[in-house]
């Protein structure tokens, strides 16, 4: 049995959806349990419709969810019609309670953003039924059980694995089962939601519960790169990478893969397989459990770009014990997770990415130290086994970054990645430097 993971920009349309189904069929030995994500940028649209009906433009929410409606009518199979209906005009109701609400409850994000996998889950089966395919779809909601943090829900894997064990199991042996990835519920039947991006992290989920040989999660790229191609292209495809290493570039930033896709997996020693629904003859990336011996010194460059860099200086703080302790208290009662820490007797710079909640809590750490902040930074992750044993790696990376000022720099505890921070506007001559470095020769065995 394998997991097959479909991205929005895979299943986003009628021809997408056909691809798709190809796919699978050629895989229908091994017993597929397809996930999904909504179609296209639906998420995204849903959110915005909640946005215009809490802000009270009645209008305009209906009118883009009319025009939400008729996408999914015009690229789904005629099957699908009365499925849709139901869903639309439950959404209507929930639209309706917002535009009395005037306000966006975590309960309801994760209520209005399910609704893009539980209808791209449908439209998707009853289309793999109209291509030959045996399909049944589940809903995501009766297996995957969560805690009640809406909106960044977390899995109780004991009852989920038990649900999937006792409900997809059976079905997986006679059909290709598809489910919406992101979506689940806590115990007592609310909606909720894994977090943007949350359906890589399902189909981990699902393989985990069900033992499946593999994970294979079918985005639009031909797998991890050597580099973010939105930030300089060129880069290498990567063959084989560590579940470690994944996991340090899946968090600082590589977008083909959830951050917490990995946990699952690795928990299991179930491999993940990063492939391409546009070009599925392309070998793609393979996530193992073993360390991947490289040639090059560094396996993968990552970025974060909008970040906030706040540093805090208190000679008061001078030996003092607990310092730490209250600053960091106070970014955790904002639930504002931090990246990047240095610290000295008297001075700690950090690094985050969510400034939401930020003017309060500069205004709470002034109370006990003098705060600076400088926004727009970016992270540069440099990952790879070789840092933590290679001498000299660190003197090569800093000469290729030129004049490039570094204002933190941070190694990991695992010591997988060597992290810097840099102003926004020099990421792309620092990347491209980094790169053109560190990937001057190939191990052939590990990149393409």
């Amino acid at each position: 049995m394998i997991v097959m993971k479909f991205g929005g920009t895979s299943v986003e349309s009628t021809l997408a959806i056909a691809k798709v189904a190809a796919i699978v069929k050629d895989r229908l030995a091994q017993r597929p349990v397809v996930v999904v994500s909504a179609m296209g940028k639906t998420t995204n649209k849903l959110l915005e419709i909640a946005a215009s009906a809490v802000a009270g433009d009645r209008v305009e929410a209906f009118r883009m969810l009319a025009a939400l409606e008729a996408f999914h009518y015009a690229e789904s199979p005629a099957d699908a019609s009365e499925i849709i209906a139901s869903h639309f005009q439950e959404l209507s109701a929930v639209v309706e309670e917002l535009v009395e609400l005037k306000e966006f409850p975590p309960q309801y994000v994760d209520l209005v953003s399910s609704y893009g996998e539980r209808l791209s889950s449908h439209i998707v089966a009853l289309t793999f039924q109209k291509l030959g395919i045996d399909a049944v779809q589940v809903d995501s909601r009766a297996v995957i059980i969560t805690d009640r943090r809406h909106a960044q829900a977390s899995p109780l894997y004991t009852r989920t694995y038990a649900k999937l064990e006792a409900q997809v199991k059976p079905l997986a042996q006679k059909y290709v089962v598809v489910m919406g990835g992101f979506i689940g519920s806590t115990q007592d039947g609310f909606t909720t939601t894994l977090g943007r991006g949350g359906s890589d992290f399902t189909g981990a989920i699902v393989g985990a519960g069900l033992g499946a040989e593999e994970i294979q999660i079918w985005t639009d790229v031909d797998g991890m790169l050597t580099c973010d191609p939105r930030i300089v292209p060129g880069g290498h495809r990567v063959k084989v990478i560590s579940f470690a290493e994944a996991a340090e570039l899946a968090y600082f930033g590589a977008k083909v893969l959830h951050p917490a896709t990995v946990v699952p997996a690795m928990e299991k020693n179930i491999p993940v397989l990063i492939l391409n629904s546009k070009n599925p003859s392309s070998e793609g990336t393979r996530i193992v459990a073993d360390r991947v011996p490289c040639a090059n010194p560094v396996k993968s460059i990552a970025c974060k770009q909008g970040i906030t860099l706040v540093n805090i200086v208190s000679l008061r703080m001078l030996m003092a014990h607990g310092f730490l302790h209250r600053i960091f208290d106070i970014f955790n009662r904002y639930r504002t997770p931090v990246d990047v820490v240095t610290t000295s007797e008297v001075s700690v710079s950090l690094t985050i990415d969510n400034k939401d909640n930020l003017a309060e809590i500069c205004e709470e750490l002034r109370q006990i130290a003098e705060v600076n902040v400088e926004e727009n930074q970016a992270l540069i992750c440099l990952v790879g086994d070789a840092i933590r044993e290679r001498p000299g790696v660190a003197l090569s990376i800093f000469k290729a970054m030129g004049d490039v000022n570094v204002k933190m720099i941070s190694q990991s505890a695992s010591s997988l990645n060597l992290t810097m921070l840099v102003a926004g506007e020099d990421l792309k001559k620092a990347v491209s430097s980094l790169h053109n470095h560190l990937f001057a020769t190939l191990d052939a065995a590990v990149f393409d």
